[in-house]
């Protein structure tokens, strides 16, 4: 299992390669956001997730295997709800799949209002 660190800067970017959006599914609950990124081929030293305020990028880069392999870059965008702590995010690259969790703060979560009857 690899560990990916959050970081809070702008990503780096070859312009000089084909970008490619991977398919991302989000999944939400009470607690938290999970987003699962296909990313084959990609290793973890080649892997940058940013979040910038409320923006969080994935950004890999890969090269095929073989001489002569092609070069390009995986990116994708989304914007976070606001009071999420990019300490709090974990990450995990395991066999071509990115896991992000996003805990919810406790003002981001749903809440029961009980109703007073008088």
């Amino acid at each position: 299992m690899s560990e990916t660190t959050i970081k809070a800067r702008e990503p780096k970017k070859n312009a000089e390669r084909p970008t490619y959006a991977p398919p991302v599914d989000i999944y939400e609950n009470k607690d938290e956001i999970l987003i699962v990124a296909d990313l084959p081929g990609v290793v973890t030293e080649d892997l940058e997730v940013d979040l910038d305020k409320d923006h969080l990028t994935i950004l890999a880069h890969r090269t095929l295997p073989g001489a002569g392999g092609e070069a390009f870059d995986y990116t994708r965008t989304f914007v976070v709800p606001r009071g999420i702590d990019a300490d709090s995010i974990s990450a995990n690259l395991q066999n071509g799949v990115l896991r992000l969790a996003l805990p919810k703060p406790a003002a981001l979560k749903p809440r029961q209002i009980a109703v007073k009857a008088g």
